[in-house]
């Protein structure tokens, strides 16, 4: 595990664009909060998945102290409201001292590591390693692409349909959370999305039905989403949060990473 704060503008990237897309999630619902603390942002959306109650570190963290505060401070919010809850901790903002017992620290408060995530940046894709397949990618923006958004997205983050529904089930998340579906002969196969924060554009639900999966459909539709929000904005890095089943993609794509994530929930 890799703490050290070497790279501060790309890692703040990353992590800042991350907490845009979960921003966009809660301020589209009716029961969503925003809200900014010492040293924390949340993002709540209000829902049963508690992925998507997030808090997030906006400040370095010195000490063991520091970061039990840190946690304490949403801990207090979310059991107030009595939701389950999840912390999108960028290891990058830790000093040593603190990264060195964080899942401990974490333990301790009643939440337990759940997943690990490179954060990865590129300046400029790479062109495809093979031919892509030729797909109809529209941009959800109706009930039907709606549906299916969250129907793939549904079975391959392995999430009951009726979670995935209420976080996107609210049209104004579509306003600057770029979804998009892929579909093969008709049938909705693959999805992306993308957001666009500052000076950055993020890649998000990326998802492949299994049958369909390892034939290039996934980055098709990514790299469609991308050069949307190239046209809208030209020559903005694009980050994005990997899983270990994409990395290797990624880097064909011309990914670097540069910052580290784990994900502790309620």
């Amino acid at each position: 595990m890799n703490c050290a704060i070497l790279n501060l503008v790309n890692f703040e990237a990353v992590a800042d664009n991350l907490r845009e897309s979960f921003r966009i999630i809660a301020s589209s619902r009716p029961a969503g909060e925003v809200r900014e603390l010492p040293g924390v942002s949340i993002a709540s959306a209000g829902v049963a998945f508690q992925m998507f109650n997030a808090a997030f570190l906006s400040a370095p963290v010195a000490t063991e102290a520091e970061l039990a505060r840190c946690i304490l401070l949403p801990s207090l919010q979310f059991n107030t409201r009595g939701l389950e809850w999840s912390f999108w901790v960028c290891e990058d903002w830790l000093a040593p001292k603190a990264c060195r017992r964080l899942r401990q620290v974490f333990e301790r408060h009643g939440l337990r590591r759940a997943i690990e995530l490179p954060g990865m940046v590129t300046e400029a894709l790479q062109p495809p390693a093979r031919r892509l397949p030729e797909l109809e990618i529209r941009r959800v923006g109706d009930q039907g692409t709606g549906n299916d958004f969250r129907g793939i997205g549904s079975v391959c983050f392995h999430v009951p349909i009726a979670w995935f529904n209420e976080v996107f089930d609210q049209s104004a998340v579509w306003d600057r959370f770029a979804g998009y579906v892929g579909y093969l002969d008709g049938a909705p196969v693959s999805t992306a999305a993308t957001v666009a924060c500052g000076g950055t554009v993020g890649v998000y639900n990326v998802a492949t039905l299994p049958a369909y999966q390892r034939r290039g459909y996934g980055e098709a539709v990514m790299r469609h989403a991308l050069a949307e929000a190239e046209r809208e904005r030209p020559a903005r890095p694009v980050v994005l949060q990997s899983t270990e089943a994409g990395l290797r993609l990624y880097e064909r794509m011309g990914f670097r990473t540069v910052a580290r994530f784990s994900v502790y929930a309620s």
